[in-house]
């Protein structure tokens, strides 16, 4: 490492104004605080110092969402090898998802990366690092069949009209990764649902078998359609089902959960919010609701099924689009839970629900913020009027 400090020394001062590679400063001022901490210090005026920077809450987002992508590529080729009713190992099956979850995420990266890097040039910036994490949330919250060109446009959308116009990173209203499923949904609807889309069909350098006309529908979806609430089964936790890349397992989320409380990145608040106000309304719709099986599902099978636990987790606790007041947080993340739960049982041509919810309430955030404050001031006021009677 000593020696790669010595290299990025001896050529920063190209990048550096006046210098013949100064064009690309921003550029190079962003691989060098990725791999190296800073030296930069504040001369004057106030500074709060801290060793936990964006850098390094975006970093542990990553390590987070590591054992659900991990998992989420072994799923895929389970899923495939299981359709196809073919045997294979388990490196077969890992190799198999790797090989086809790869090339999304780097898609993701090199066209999310790619626009912030232009953007950073031409308005002579440092590079941010919020697209750490949604360049891996991005291809995590897809079909394994969603095409390469149509990630690459929907992230592109996504960056440009939802991250940058707003200001870069942490000015943005809206979940990034969200907003990129949802052009994804609205604009390419058969690639994103229906049961063509959640197991891959393709060999893919002579692993797994080529298959055509492959369908596979989840349990969410199912149910939708066939009217017949699924069996709660282990699959259901472990993950072991068709669903979206890095959304099936609720023990690998549940360890990325774990990996984000303690170290005090996300917000327990949010998190467990979202599954009580979720688990409240699937209870209200059990006793009281229409007669349909959304409605008659199981609390729990609602909470374990489809994008609720990856949207409880990695995307309700996104600090820049959720509440921030601490009792807002719980505000915000019951009735993300209670809408979810809402949309899954009122819609039946959108079995998911989780996305619409988190992104209807990532409007309302700064507003339930408000709220919060300015009842805090009203209750100061009262007491200050009492005190001076």
């Amino acid at each position: 490492m000593k020696a790669l400090r010595n290299y990025l020394d001896k050529i920063k001062p190209n990048f550096e104004e006046g210098g013949k590679f100064h064009a690309f400063r921003s550029v190079f001022e962003g691989f060098e605080s990725f791999l190296f901490v800073p030296n930069a210090t504040s001369k004057t005026g106030t500074h709060i110092h801290d060793s936990i920077d964006s850098k390094r809450i975006m970093s542990i987002v990553v390590i987070a969402l590591i054992p659900a992508l991990l998992f989420g590529m072994y799923n895929v080729g389970y899923q495939h090898y299981q359709a196809t009713q073919t045997a294979g190992s388990f490196i077969e099956m890992f190799g198999y998802g790797f090989l086809a979850v790869l090339p999304k995420i780097i898609v993701s990266y090199v066209v999310g990366l790619g626009i912030e890097f232009v953007v950073a040039q031409w308005k002579k910036e440092e590079i941010q690092e919020g697209f750490l994490v949604s360049g891996i949330l991005i291809p995590m919250i897809v079909p394994i069949d969603c095409p390469l060109w149509m990630l690459a446009i929907a992230t592109a959308f996504s960056v440009i009209f939802v991250k940058e116009v707003f200001g870069g990173t942490g000015m943005n209203v809206f979940n990034v990764a969200l907003i990129t499923r949802a052009f994804l949904f609205f604009a390419y609807p058969t690639k994103m649902s229906g049961d063509a889309v959640w197991v891959s069909g393709d060999s893919i350098f002579g692993l797994g078998q080529q298959v055509d006309g492959l369908t596979v529908a989840t349990p969410l979806g199912k149910a939708s359609t066939t009217g017949v609430v699924p069996d709660f089964s282990w699959d259901m936790v472990t993950g072991l089902i068709p669903g979206s890349i890095g959304e099936t397992s609720v023990i690998a989320i549940a360890i990325g959960a774990v990996i984000l409380l303690w170290t005090g990145v996300a917000s327990w608040k949010t998190m467990l919010s979202v599954f009580v106000g979720g688990a409240f309304m699937a209870w209200v719709f059990n006793v009281a609701g229409p007669d349909s099986a959304m409605a008659h599902m199981p609390w729990y099978e609602h909470l374990v099924l489809g994008g609720f636990c990856f949207g409880a987790v990695f995307m309700a606790t996104d600090p820049v689009t959720s509440a921030r007041t601490e009792t807002g947080k719980y505000i915000f993340g019951f009735l993300i839970g209670v809408m979810a739960i809402i949309i899954r049982v009122l819609n039946p041509g959108y079995p998911e629900g989780m996305m619409m919810a988190i992104l209807l309430m990532n409007i309302f955030a700064p507003l339930i913020d408000y709220f919060v404050v300015q009842s805090n001031i009203n209750r100061r006021i009262k007491r200050a009027i009492k005190s001076n009677e």
